[in-house]
């Protein structure tokens, strides 16, 4: 009787197998430094902050913590950019979301205003803006992952939002920023001082209605 050649078939490759787990090992401890590093840097600042502290919460040695990462600078940087990718994906998957602009709008607004007013948010801005002072390049990172993919993002939604006649903009971009800058009005530059406390979903909802209505007073069909 001749055997079956399924389990051959079927059966991973050792090596492949390991590699695999190596490689999700690895980027499970990225992380897990990430979310170290994120914490001491909130806590201490870019400057203060030291590479022998975040490897000691870690648990771990200085030299494991620099198999991961070259340099503070090098952590940091991957720090910003992780806040990048996290908020660009929070926020701007509700513009992938099929519907009128007006709801879609509306959504994307109130989820902005949530999370760019939260205290932990605004924690972050404030250790990269100070940074960013004294390091262009990462001002320059953050702006180019962050608020700059952002607007495109928004810009995108905006061309089909047009192109299905519900708008009529020429330059999407432009709308873009300024769409944005109606939905940070007064609370974003309030939270950053610390002139306000964390809005309440109502006090939100007022914000977003406004900049919507001026928006598409200006924009809409």
């Amino acid at each position: 009787m001749q055997k079956s050649s399924v389990a051959s078939v079927e059966a991973p490759n050792a090596n492949e197998t390991n590699e695999e787990t190596t490689r999700k090992g690895r980027g499970d401890r990225r992380e897990l430094i990430l979310d170290v590093a994120s914490e001491v840097f909130l806590k201490e600042g870019y400057a203060a902050a030291s590479m022998s502290e975040i490897a000691a919460r870690l648990g771990g040695s200085k030299g494991t913590l620099y198999n991961y990462f070259k340099s503070k600078e090098e952590l940091f940087g991957a720090y910003v950019l992780r806040n990048c990718e996290m908020h660009r994906s929070q926020v701007g998957e509700l513009l992938k979301v099929d519907g009128d602009a007006r709801t879609v709008l509306t959504a994307y607004a109130r989820r902005y205003l949530e999370i760019f007013t939260s205290e932990k948010t605004l924690q972050n801005w404030r250790v990269i803006s100070a940074e960013s002072a004294k390091s262009p390049e990462i001002g320059r990172a953050f702006y180019e992952s962050g608020p700059l993919q952002g607007v495109k993002l928004l810009a995108g939604f905006l061309d089909k939002a047009v192109g299905r006649g519900e708008l009529k903009i020429g330059d999407t971009v432009q709308a873009a920023h300024q769409l944005i800058s109606l939905i940070h009005g007064r609370m974003i530059k309030a939270r950053l001082l610390n002139y306000i406390p964390v809005p309440s979903a109502e006090e939100i909802e007022v914000e977003v209605q406004s900049a919507i209505f001026v928006f598409l007073s200006a924009y809409g069909v």
